[in-house]
């Protein structure tokens, strides 16, 4: 197969690909968490105002919620046997800065101890299709483990920063000062999913015209991991590192995917697949905000689903349309013109399914 290494889109990039050709299951994912990881505090006055501006924002829009994300600071891959063990970091930066951490650079990364707690992946053999990508555990080729550097953040300091007209400053500033564009960004990470139905057709959905971000573009189903979940007793302003438990953040990172489509879609979790992690996309639109990318599939068949997105769910107003490709237009998305009208974080996951895919030939 050819391969689609040369070809992205301008408002997308690749941090983390899964060296697995079927993606890395939740216990092959780990995390480490740090005070290290946190956003860098801007200079007296710039910081002040991003709390201004949040203040100016709620009077506007008194619905607006200052929720708690997570901060993906960088990864640590560590690759498989046939590669001698060899073990890479890699920073958030923007590509082609030149710092020390380039994504093609070679470091010594923490090893984090791997949980004990072992989701494993169960498919029913009896909903598989002849050329089902997702196969049981036990037939997932090993390949290397992840390992994501998070801290906190919150929705405010993402419209303060990322989401911010002065995003291209601070990611200046952070490269001159820190040697890292994305010091001064609140960097939340998302999660969205290739959801794939049992007759081999994908999900898409038209954004609604209220939402923030890419008004009438297609998406995927996706969202964010929420930190208020790993600690539900903790009100959300006294969230700290020191009350979430690693184990329970890959959780939630792994549950969070599911949970959206499930709101989104309308669709039972007991449908659903354990998710499988595909790699880690940027959207340039937002100064390099990172996503999880995960492939799902559902047990039932693309009608099926159609008919239970129209009874709606939880999250139906986020949404207009539900929109499904065949597996083999999801192969060639990037050459049609349905491509311009997905929105980055779609644009991110489609890419990754389709480079993850390529390893198995």
């Amino acid at each position: 197969m050819r391969s689609r290494r040369a070809s992205m889109d301008p408002e997308i990039s690749i941090l983390y690909r899964s060296p697995s050709p079927q993606g890395l299951p939740e216990r092959r994912v780990n995390v480490q968490l740090s005070p290290l990881y946190q956003r860098r505090r801007l200079p007296s006055p710039l910081e002040e105002q991003i709390l201004l501006d949040w203040e100016e924002r709620q009077r506007k829009q008194p619905w607006v919620f200052n929720g708690a994300k997570f901060r993906l600071h960088s990864v640590h891959s560590e690759n498989s046997v046939e590669e001698n063990n060899k073990t890479e970091t890699i920073n958030t930066k923007e590509p082609g800065t030149g710092n020390k951490y380039q994504t093609d650079d070679t470091g010594k990364g923490e090893n984090v101890k791997q949980k004990n707690d072992v989701q494993e992946i169960t498919i029913d053999k009896s909903r598989e299709l002849e050329g089902e990508w997702i196969q049981k555990d036990a037939d997932v080729s090993e390949g290397g483990g992840l390992t994501l550097h998070l801290a906190l953040t919150s929705y405010r300091d993402f419209l303060g920063t990322n989401w911010s007209g002065e995003a291209i400053a601070l990611q200046e500033r952070g490269g001159r000062e820190y040697g890292d564009p994305q010091a001064y960004l609140a960097q939340p990470l998302g999660v969205g999913a290739a959801l794939e139905c049992s007759d081999g057709r994908f999900v898409l959905l038209r954004r609604s015209h209220i939402v923030g971000e890419a008004p009438g573009q297609l998406d995927v189903p996706g969202g964010h991991p929420e930190p208020k979940a790993v600690a539900p007793n903790v009100p959300e302003d006294e969230l700290s590192l020191e009350v979430l438990k690693p184990e329970l953040v890959i959780r939630e990172l792994f549950s969070s995917i599911l949970a959206e489509i499930r709101d989104e879609v309308n669709l039972p979790l007991w449908t659903l697949s354990d998710p499988l992690l595909l790699g880690i996309a940027r959207n340039h639109t937002s100064a390099g905000r990172p996503s999880a990318e995960f492939y799902v599939r559902c047990s039932l068949s693309s009608e099926e689903v159609q008919q239970r997105y129209l009874q709606g769910g939880v999250e139906a107003h986020e949404s207009t349309e539900i929109k499904f490709i065949s597996r083999e237009e999801m192969l060639n998305l990037e050459k049609s013109e349905l491509w311009k009208e997905l929105c980055p974080s779609a644009k991110g996951c489609v890419k990754l399914y389709l480079l993850v895919r390529e390893q198995q030939s």
